[in-house]
């Protein structure tokens, strides 16, 4: 597979960009990263990036967890990105991957300040997250949502996804597409990869900042969708476990999983068990303007023109 990747300060092929065995982050799983969709709109020859100042804001914040600096600005953050994009030439949806990491080759070494930092960016092709074009079925997991004194979980660190992929891996063991995670106070938090949203009426429920969800980018749009463009209400909150099995519709959010309908949560249908009209309406709403076809909206868009066919 084609692609360019930037790393150590400089483009290099996607198969050359490699670290060290002894790179600490392999070990401990001290990086902060994104996940930032590259849309492709066939029509103009153009890949479109939603938010992706906001996606690198909260990328930094995650670094002043880890006590990381990448060495650039978010402008030149940016730049780098659309950099990448272009120069690796895909001409179809893909999956961008920046990533500030503690690159130095040293293990049995916990003290954070005492490590240098590395910044590496790539981009791959990327289509469905979850592989279904309806409505999904999801379990509640039997592992917990990691809680703020444990490890912060409003931010994307490496080493704390290992609490969303056992969750997710049994899931899908269990013949389900996708697990939810409660808090430790049991309530709902969160999928392994999305936010969670549950439709009654005219009111869309979520749970809140303070249940140790992910400040999910996806999920401030859905909301701001939500009002502005249907005029329903919103509401930030603790969610019960009860709810998912009876809100008229569940729906999760996320840059890799933009909105996607839940049909089932253990073995209980949600709904009908398709994709509910709420959901519709949003998805309606949110790909025409991730994909640069809505005006309204251009200005929340990075452009990249890539360069050729990659493949």
């Amino acid at each position: 597979m084609a692609g360019v990747a930037f790393l150590n300060g400089q483009y290099v092929p996607l198969e050359d960009a490699k670290v060290g065995i002894m790179t600490h982050a392999l070990h401990y799983g001290t990086g902060a990263f994104e996940g930032i969709r590259g849309n492709w709109n066939e029509a103009d020859g153009k890949m479109y990036m939603f938010k992706l100042r906001e996606h690198y804001e909260r990328m930094l914040r995650g670094c002043k967890m880890l006590w990381m600096d990448p060495g650039y600005t978010i402008d030149e953050l940016i730049q780098i990105t659309i950099e990448v994009v272009e120069r690796s030439g895909f001409q179809q949806d893909i999956y961008i991957r920046p990533m500030a990491f503690k690159s130095e080759e040293k293990v049995a070494n916990l003290n954070l300040r005492s490590l240098a930092d590395g910044f590496m960016c790539l981009a791959v092709p990327f289509g469905n997250y979850i592989d279904s074009d309806g409505a999904i079925s999801c379990q509640v997991a039997s592992y917990r949502r990691i809680d703020d004194t444990m490890i912060p979980p409003r931010f994307k660190l490496s080493g704390l996804y290992l609490n969303s992929i056992l969750a997710k891996t049994d899931a899908i063991a269990m013949g389900f597409d996708e697990a939810i995670l409660l808090n430790m106070d049991g309530h709902v938090c969160e999928g392994t990869g999305e936010n969670i949203f549950f439709v009654d009426g005219d009111t869309i429920a979520t749970p809140s900042l303070e249940s140790n969800v992910l400040p999910g980018i996806t999920r401030d749009t859905v909301i701001a969708l939500a009002r502005e463009e249907l005029g329903m209400k919103i509401e930030e909150r603790s969610v019960d476990r009860s709810e998912l099995y009876t809100a008229e519709e569940v729906f999760l959010t996320g840059t890799a999983a933009h909105i996607q309908g839940v049909g089932s949560v253990d073995y209980r249908n949600v709904g009908d068990g398709g994709i509910g009209p709420v959901t519709r309406k949003l998805q309606d709403l949110y790909f025409p303007i991730v994909r640069g076809q809505n005006p309204k909206y251009m200005h929340q868009l990075t452009v990249a023109e890539p360069k050729g066919a990659a493949s």
